[in-house]
């Protein structure tokens, strides 16, 4: 006969205790100051060059990087000779503020394993994804939308205060990709209506892009059809004379310039030889395009 010791006591589960680094909750940022946090607090991320550490791991996506391929993003070809040493070291750095999930060693290298929503560079190519998708299907108030959402995650200049040859580069390449989404929004703007909107805005980056010619051709665009450009050529069109030149000999043709061609030519009247106040009318209203919608903070959505 069995013997009975008296009622069983459940003994309660023995529960890991949780990473101070746990991934689900890191979220980094590289369009602007490298910053992790940890839900809405800001973690320390030490030295700049243990920030360029972090951004060259991030920006990998996930993929590792050897050793060698982080000497050379910190020093290119002039590396100290304790090198290796001062790598190892700021990875143990950032492993103690992320957690041994997040930044992992393998294959002699280093990489930092989170969701792809974690880093606002891969929710922006997402975005940007998304928005491309949208114009391809003629909805470009979303694509607008969602092109704003994008240019709405810099902060800045991207890896800032970020040293080494690999930050550089990287620096420039995201700024060629802000550029172009900045192009393409102020393109749907015009489509959509936003034309009186869009001449601030191109005619200051005209000023600091002076040989971008994606920016004059939208400028043109933008001052006819706001009919600003009778009204103030001078003003709003002056280019260096080197940048004219340069302008001039690759020039778009003319179907480039929907609007401005070719009654935005001196001397050139409305189609089909018609004048006149009635004829001018009947031209503004054939080339009228649909109102910029708005929004509660104002014309860009």
């Amino acid at each position: 006969m069995d013997r009975d010791d008296g009622p069983r006591v459940r003994v309660p589960e023995q529960r890991a205790p949780e990473q101070p680094g746990t991934t689900d909750t890191l979220r980094f940022t590289v369009l602007g100051p490298v910053r992790v946090r940890r839900g809405s607090e800001l973690l320390p991320s030490g030295s700049p060059q243990q920030r360029a550490l972090l951004a060259a791991l991030l920006l990998r996506e996930g993929r590792t990087a050897t050793a060698n391929e982080l000497i050379d993003a910190f020093w290119g070809e002039d590396p100290p000779s304790q090198a290796l040493a001062t790598i190892r070291t700021y990875a143990s750095r950032l492993r103690k503020t992320l957690g041994q999930e997040a930044l992992v060693s393998e294959s002699g290298g280093y990489a930092i394993r989170v969701g792809r929503g974690a880093l606002d560079l891969t929710l922006a190519q997402d975005l940007a994804a998304e928005a491309e998708k949208a114009r391809v299907a003629g909805d470009r108030c979303q694509a607008r939308t969602l092109i704003n959402k994008v240019l709405g995650l810099w902060d800045g200049e991207a890896l800032a205060s970020v040293p080494g040859p690999y930050a550089d580069n990287q620096r420039t390449r995201l700024e060629e990709w802000r550029l172009q989404l900045t192009e393409t929004r102020l393109d749907l703007d015009l489509e959509v209506g936003c034309h009186a909107e869009a001449v601030s805005e191109l005619t200051a980056l005209t000023a600091a892009h002076p040989l971008r010619e994606r920016l004059r051709e939208l400028l043109m665009v933008a001052l006819y059809r706001s009919g600003l450009s009778r009204r103030r050529p001078s003003r709003c069109t002056r280019t260096p004379a080197s940048s004219r030149r340069s302008w001039a000999s690759t020039r778009a043709p003319s179907w480039a310039y929907p609007a401005a061609h070719p009654a935005s030519r001196r001397g050139a009247g409305p189609p089909g030889g018609r004048t006149g106040p009635g004829a001018r009318a009947a031209a503004a209203r054939a080339t009228a395009l649909p109102r910029c919608p708005t929004s509660p903070g104002g014309p860009r959505s």
